[in-house]
């Protein structure tokens, strides 16, 4: 016979509590939605809240609707795309070379990549740098100076450092590489700290904001969050609204830009289900040591 396990006040408790966390992080987001897709005199009125009033798509048809939303997009999923292979092969490289123990130097090399962790060159001088290199207005300006994160990079180099020593260490007695035992023993062994550095990776990228305030200034390059702060903002929609047509009805500005927040944020949040299974085993593992 299969017991059945009893739930203590306490385990009641917790789940009461972890419930009660879940829908505060939860709620500010499916308010989000619930304006997007509510009616316009429910908008006025004030009174969404979690659930939409009048459902409407009216919101999500006008900003699809828009050629510099799709324009921002196709943007945004290079820089995404392009930043996160980028970033996830050197810091792959750089931290499996720092993890070999009889590499010269290695000590000092990681002291001074720490150092940039804690001491940064600041933002005139790196505007500078940036423009003097001739990556502003481009798009790379968005991917090279931040191609590796320190962070990352320790978790990924500590993982790494984690392996049986004897693995390699056989491959290397066989004749093989660094390269060889990179590439066919460390890596298969690694898809958890990928995916979790993958993940990091391409969230960061796919918010990145500030530095496409700073180093964009083409309108035709503007990434999804830099359009999505014209759209806030007001400087692409009317104060009163904007009138649909075909539809009939009015939609505010606020359900417009609730529609435009949604529709930045919705893509990168299917990506986490999928990588999820590694997400918390990559972060672990990766942590344990210094």
């Amino acid at each position: 016979m299969v017991k059945k396990k009893k739930i203590t006040i306490g385990t009641a408790l917790n789940y009461l509590i972890l419930t009660l966390i879940a829908f505060v992080c939860l709620y500010p987001f499916l308010n989000v939605l619930a304006y997007s897709v509510s009616g316009y005199n429910a908008v006025l009125s004030g009174r969404v809240t979690f659930y939409p009033i009048d459902f409407t798509l009216a919101a999500y048809k006008e900003i699809l609707g828009k050629t510099q939303i799709w324009q921002a997009m196709r943007t945004t999923v290079l820089v995404t795309v392009g930043g996160t292979a980028l970033s996830l092969v050197l810091t792959i490289f750089a931290s499996y070379a720092l993890s070999i123990n009889d590499l010269p130097g290695r000590k000092q090399i990681t002291g001074f990549i720490l150092f940039t962790m804690y001491f940064s060159g600041g933002l005139i001088p790196t505007f500078l740098v940036v423009k003097g290199v001739g990556l502003y207005d481009s798009l790379l300006a968005l991917v090279i100076p931040q191609s590796i994160n320190v962070f990352n990079f320790i978790v990924m180099r500590t993982f790494f450092r984690e392996l049986p020593e004897g693995l390699e260490e056989a491959a290397r007695i066989d004749g093989a590489s660094y390269m060889v035992v990179l590439l066919k023993i460390v890596l298969p062994l690694s898809l958890p700290i990928i995916a979790t550095m993958g993940l990091f990776y391409a969230v960061g990228y796919w918010n990145t904001y500030f530095d496409a305030l700073l180093y964009i200034q083409s309108p035709e390059k503007y990434t999804l969050q830099l359009r999505l702060r014209s759209l806030l903002f007001g400087e692409e929609l009317n104060s009163s609204g904007s009138n649909l047509e075909g539809i009939g009805t009015q939609v505010m500005t606020q359900s417009l830009k609730m529609a435009t927040v949604a529709v930045s944020t919705i893509p990168i949040l299917v990506v986490y289900p999928w990588l999820q299974k590694y997400f918390v085993k990559g972060v672990m593992v990766g942590s344990v040591k210094g």
